[in-house]
């Protein structure tokens, strides 16, 4: 079993790596372009917070926008630096802190408070850690235009916020695990994605589900608002443009709480699809029938294992247009045997760790606090 498993994960890494390639070759949509507002929660100064803020306030958009930065806390590490890209932008921007923590969920209780203030129909969400492209709030706005799209959402690529070791397999996991896959899973239209990296959608389809209140219990709001828009029978769109997640992992113990608390959401949300994902992860099947089995044939399935997932690597890097070459793809087996044993810790129910705090996940999805990491 383990030696199928292998072979049929290597074939579904080539599978996958074409379905990305494509993704990446499609021209985002240009217009129409709709007035906006960029909903921009905010928590800590993270590394690399400021060019991604930067990114955000210089999008070139026709029509008029604004973007809307929150924190909780204002005293939040965070706001001096979104006001020094105010202070350097054109672009009309505003920053509001303070308000009630309204549940489980802040990010989600910071949109609340943002939704409530913004100007435009067009809201558009997006995480701090987010580097977008000039076009991206143009590629994720226009979509809303069409008759029956509800929300718009895209996938995004992996991007290190440092040289730390940590921080680089961070980012390789989204480039070489997340991306393709999901980018798979959307071109057999059997994701059903919303990525909650980016969601756009207008203030009449956010009023129609209830608004953003119904998530706040939820660790999963992005899946929650995908689930919402299309309960309404509205579509969700996936547009093409690809921004840039920037990864920052200060040690083993966060890339792993971050991984596993992913992982764990998923399995909750969607077992089948989750014991499915065993299927990515062909390098482990294949040592495992190598210990089980050792030959000759269990060695060319390693071989022809290692071959499919490297060809995946340089597929994805050349659509990324991201500089490869073997010092990026030395780290490949090691990314690979790390995020099969995320799977593996996925498999158990369990709790998980966002930020400073512990949650206890309930079967809906609803989160619980537990304590504060050490």
């Amino acid at each position: 079993m383990p030696f199928l498993l292998a072979l049929a994960g290597a074939a579904q890494a080539l599978l996958a790596s074409r379905a990305l390639r494509r993704l990446a070759a499609t021209r985002p949509p240009e217009g129409p372009c709709l007035p906006a507002s960029l909903l921009k929660p905010l928590h800590g100064d993270e590394p690399g917070l400021a060019e991604n803020l930067a990114a955000c306030l210089a999008q070139r958009h026709a029509a008029p926008f604004e973007v809307v930065f929150g924190a909780a806390d204002p005293g939040d590490a965070a706001l001096p630096v979104a006001a020094a890209a105010i202070a350097a932008s054109a672009t009309p921007a505003r920053i509001m802190s303070g308000g009630a923590v309204l549940g489980a969920n802040r990010k989600v209780s910071q949109l609340v408070h943002l939704a409530a203030v913004a100007r435009h129909e067009a809201l558009v969400v997006s995480d701090a850690d987010m580097r977008c492209p000039p076009e991206w709030l143009t590629a994720v706005t226009a979509p809303l235009a069409m008759p029956g799209v509800g929300l718009v959402t895209c996938l995004y690529r992996g991007e290190p916020a440092d040289g730390a070791a940590w921080s680089r397999l961070a980012a390789l996991g989204i480039d070489w695990h997340f991306l393709p896959n999901a980018a798979l899973g959307e071109a057999m239209g059997k994701a059903e994605g919303c990525y909650g990296a980016t969601m756009a959608l207008s203030r009449a389809t956010l009023a129609r589900i209830g608004g953003f209140e119904p998530l706040l219990p939820l660790l999963a709001d992005d899946h929650a608002l995908g689930a919402a828009v299309r309960a309404a029978g509205l579509k969700v769109v996936v547009s093409p443009v690809i921004p840039a997640h920037v990864m920052s992992e200060k040690s083993l113990s966060s890339l792993w709480n971050h991984e596993v608390r992913w992982a764990r959401t998923v399995r909750l949300l969607n077992p089948a699809g989750y014991a499915g994902l065993a299927l990515t992860h062909p390098l482990a099947w294949a040592l495992m029938a190598l210990a089980i089995a050792p030959g000759t044939l269990t060695l060319v399935g390693v071989a022809l294992v290692l071959a499919a997932r490297l060809a995946l690597a340089r597929g994805v890097d050349g659509a990324l247009g991201v500089a490869g070459g073997w010092r990026r793809w030395a780290w490949l087996p090691l990314r690979d045997l790390l995020s099969a044993a995320v799977w593996v810790a996925g498999l158990r129910a369990g709790g998980v760790v966002w930020g400073a705090q512990r949650y206890r996940l309930g079967a809906d999805g609803r989160m619980v606090e537990t304590g504060r990491t050490p």
